[in-house]
Protein backbone atom coordinates (compact mmCIF):
# COMPACT_ATOMS: atom_id res chain seq x y z
CA UNK A 1 0.00 0.00 0.00
CA UNK A 2 2.87 2.38 0.73
CA UNK A 3 4.35 1.72 -2.70
CA UNK A 4 1.00 2.52 -4.33
CA UNK A 5 0.74 5.74 -2.29
CA UNK A 6 4.23 6.76 -3.42
CA UNK A 7 3.43 6.02 -7.07
CA UNK A 8 0.12 7.88 -6.72
CA UNK A 9 1.83 10.99 -5.37
CA UNK A 10 4.62 11.00 -7.93
CA UNK A 11 2.84 9.57 -10.99
CA UNK A 12 -0.96 9.76 -10.62
CA UNK A 13 -1.63 8.70 -14.23
CA UNK A 14 0.39 5.51 -13.78
CA UNK A 15 -1.27 4.83 -10.42
CA UNK A 16 -4.73 5.32 -11.93
CA UNK A 17 -3.87 3.00 -14.83
CA UNK A 18 -2.61 0.36 -12.37
CA UNK A 19 -5.79 0.73 -10.32
CA UNK A 20 -7.92 0.45 -13.46
CA UNK A 21 -6.14 -2.74 -14.53
CA UNK A 22 -6.03 -4.29 -11.04
CA UNK A 23 -9.55 -3.35 -9.93
CA UNK A 24 -11.74 -2.59 -12.94
CA UNK A 25 -14.90 -3.08 -10.88
CA UNK A 26 -13.97 -0.10 -8.68
CA UNK A 27 -13.73 2.11 -11.76
CA UNK A 28 -16.94 0.67 -13.25
CA UNK A 29 -18.80 1.23 -9.96
CA UNK A 30 -17.62 4.83 -9.76
CA UNK A 31 -18.26 5.89 -13.36
CA UNK A 32 -21.12 4.96 -15.69
CA UNK A 33 -19.11 5.25 -18.90
CA UNK A 34 -15.50 4.94 -20.00
CA UNK A 35 -15.43 8.57 -21.15
CA UNK A 36 -15.16 10.21 -17.69
CA UNK A 37 -12.25 8.13 -16.38
CA UNK A 38 -10.38 8.62 -19.67
CA UNK A 39 -10.92 12.39 -19.56
CA UNK A 40 -9.88 12.39 -15.92
CA UNK A 41 -6.79 10.38 -16.72
CA UNK A 42 -5.80 12.90 -19.37
CA UNK A 43 -6.73 16.24 -17.76
CA UNK A 44 -7.10 15.80 -13.96
CA UNK A 45 -5.31 12.58 -13.03
CA UNK A 46 -4.84 13.19 -9.30
CA UNK A 47 -8.44 14.33 -8.85
CA UNK A 48 -9.77 11.31 -10.74
CA UNK A 49 -7.60 8.91 -8.76
CA UNK A 50 -8.71 10.40 -5.47
CA UNK A 51 -12.35 10.41 -6.59
CA UNK A 52 -12.19 6.67 -7.28
CA UNK A 53 -10.47 5.97 -3.97
CA UNK A 54 -12.96 8.07 -1.96
CA UNK A 55 -16.15 6.99 -3.74
CA UNK A 56 -18.38 4.60 -1.78
CA UNK A 57 -21.51 2.79 -2.86
CA UNK A 58 -24.67 4.54 -1.84
CA UNK A 59 -23.71 8.06 -0.77
CA UNK A 60 -20.88 8.42 -3.29
CA UNK A 61 -18.80 11.40 -2.15
CA UNK A 62 -19.97 12.94 1.12
CA UNK A 63 -18.74 15.10 3.96
CA UNK A 64 -15.02 15.75 4.23
CA UNK A 65 -14.37 13.86 1.01
CA UNK A 66 -15.22 17.07 -0.88
CA UNK A 67 -12.36 18.85 0.90
CA UNK A 68 -9.92 16.17 -0.24
CA UNK A 69 -11.23 16.44 -3.80
CA UNK A 70 -10.87 20.23 -3.75
CA UNK A 71 -7.26 19.78 -2.66
CA UNK A 72 -6.70 17.35 -5.52
CA UNK A 73 -8.16 19.83 -8.01
CA UNK A 74 -5.77 22.50 -6.71
CA UNK A 75 -2.85 20.07 -7.05
CA UNK A 76 -3.77 19.30 -10.65
CA UNK A 77 -4.27 22.96 -11.54
CA UNK A 78 -1.06 23.88 -9.73
CA UNK A 79 0.79 21.32 -11.82
CA UNK A 80 -0.54 22.91 -15.01
CA UNK A 81 0.38 26.38 -13.76
CA UNK A 82 3.91 25.33 -12.81
CA UNK A 83 4.38 23.64 -16.17
CA UNK A 84 3.17 26.73 -18.03
CA UNK A 85 5.43 28.96 -15.95
CA UNK A 86 8.41 26.69 -16.60
CA UNK A 87 7.77 26.73 -20.35
CA UNK A 88 6.99 30.44 -20.68
CA UNK A 89 10.21 31.10 -22.65
CA UNK A 90 9.24 28.52 -25.26
CA UNK A 91 5.89 30.14 -26.10
CA UNK A 92 6.11 32.62 -28.98
CA UNK A 93 5.28 36.15 -27.89
CA UNK A 94 5.87 35.46 -24.20
CA UNK A 95 8.87 36.84 -22.37
CA UNK A 96 10.54 35.86 -19.14
CA UNK A 97 10.27 39.39 -17.76
CA UNK A 98 13.39 40.70 -19.49
CA UNK A 99 12.29 43.22 -22.16
CA UNK A 100 14.27 43.66 -25.34
CA UNK A 101 17.04 46.19 -25.02
CA UNK A 102 17.27 45.96 -21.26
CA UNK A 103 19.59 44.12 -18.98
CA UNK A 104 18.74 41.89 -16.05
CA UNK A 105 17.67 44.78 -13.84
CA UNK A 106 15.37 46.34 -16.37
CA UNK A 107 17.68 49.29 -17.02
CA UNK A 108 18.44 50.12 -20.68
CA UNK A 109 21.67 48.70 -22.00
CA UNK A 110 24.06 51.32 -23.35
Amino acid sequence: MCLFAFVALMFPRIAFAILWIARPLAIDATFDTVIWPLLGLIFLPFTTLLYVLLWTAGPGIAGWDWLWLAGAVFLDLGHYGATAYGNRDKIPGMSSGDDEGTGQGGAPVA
